[in-house]
């Protein structure tokens, strides 16, 4: 077995936690977190997982078209990489949130399971085609590009994060896109990039509230950061959408949510959407507590009363869920926090 300081790379499909080699030749990490001692590893903080974070399975004739146009056009997805609970029910819905300059990320932020590593500039200078193209195969009428951090390049991915985007609208110019995005290092020539290759909404995370920003994101991720990237967007374009995400259950207080969403009303932000944090593989953070369906309820009515334009808050919540729904003023139809049945 080959080691890279002092570390064993596995050549052939690794497990969650170890250390392999991508088809392109760099080292990456399973998952995103190296694997830690048991003994040495923190104890969940939590039981089992209460019923109202049961999700659908991941099956079904939509699931399986939507798999296949994927592996067909060579495209990552954050809904596979991220292991989104909700894959099942929008794969079946004909919806899915492509994840664009590949599936390893520069960073590792210990809530994420997206594997990381240093892909040292390697970009597929077809993906803006195959991009455009499974879009119209699917015949999506809104979609969500998001992409991993890739700090190795000189503007962090954003020129192409932008042809991506400009590929789609040339080949669907009805399509809605919304650009999940990195944060740039905040250089603001590198948002604008993004926001001038014709986004419809512009959204970036700011995970989780400012006190616990380090440890749960990347040390080169930031609160006030992701705040700047957030109000430059809006700056850049009048009219443009901007949207973030706060996930729950890490620690955090009523006061400390209710803190970030004044800030990101401060920073002009139209759309929130709040969600359970859970726990990817025993080596990420572990849950300090399930909210229960009434708790986002309020935090929606919250959200709502601070003047943003829809906030999407229930316990299987993601950044991207149902985000073509967005703006409809329904909770995007969850009911008390659990999507209602398809109609």
């Amino acid at each position: 077995m080959a080691e890279i300081k002092g570390i064993p790379v596995v050549l052939e499909q690794a497990r969650s936690g170890e250390k392999y080699r991508t088809p392109q030749g760099f080292t990456a990490i399973k998952d995103g977190q190296r694997r830690r001692n048991p003994a040495a590893a923190p104890a969940a903080a939590l039981g089992g997982k209460p019923r109202w974070l049961k999700a659908p399975l991941a099956a079904g004739a939509g699931f399986d078209f939507v798999r296949a146009t994927v592996r067909e056009h060579r495209l990552a997805t954050v809904c596979e990489e991220a292991k989104c609970p909700n894959i099942g029910e929008c794969w079946n819905a004909g919806t899915a949130t492509i994840m664009v300059m590949g599936a390893v990320c520069t960073r590792a932020c210990r809530f994420c399971a997206v594997d990381t590593g240093n892909p040292q500039g390697w970009l597929d200078a077809g993906e803006p085609d195959n991009v455009a193209a499974s879009v119209a195969l699917m015949k999506l009428k809104y979609v969500v590009l998001t992409s991993v951090d890739r700090d190795d390049l000189a503007d962090g991915g954003a020129a192409h994060y932008a042809a991506c985007v400009r590929a789609i609208k040339q080949r669907c110019p009805g399509v809605a896109v919304e650009a999940l995005t990195p944060d740039f290092r905040g250089v603001q020539a590198d948002v604008a990039t993004v926001v001038d290759a014709g986004v419809d909404v512009f959204a970036q995370n700011i995970e989780t509230v400012r006190r616990l920003t380090h440890p749960v994101r990347d040390p080169r991720a930031g609160y006030e950061q992701t705040l700047q990237v957030l109000a430059h967007a809006k700056r850049q374009r009048a009219g443009l959408l901007t949207k973030s995400s706060l996930m729950l259950g890490l620690g955090e207080s009523a006061a400390e949510i209710a803190e970030c969403m004044d800030d990101l009303r401060a920073a002009e932000v139209d759309i929130l959407t709040l969600g359970q944090y859970l726990r990817p593989t025993p080596q990420h953070l572990a849950v300090e507590q399930f909210v229960t369906p009434e708790e986002f309820a309020r935090y929606r009515e919250w959200g709502l009363a601070r003047g943003f334009r829809e906030c999407v808050s229930g316990p299987l919540v993601r950044s991207s869920y149902r985000a073509e729904q967005a703006l409809a003023g329904n909770n995007v139809g969850l009911r008390d926090g659990i999507a209602a049945p398809a109609p």
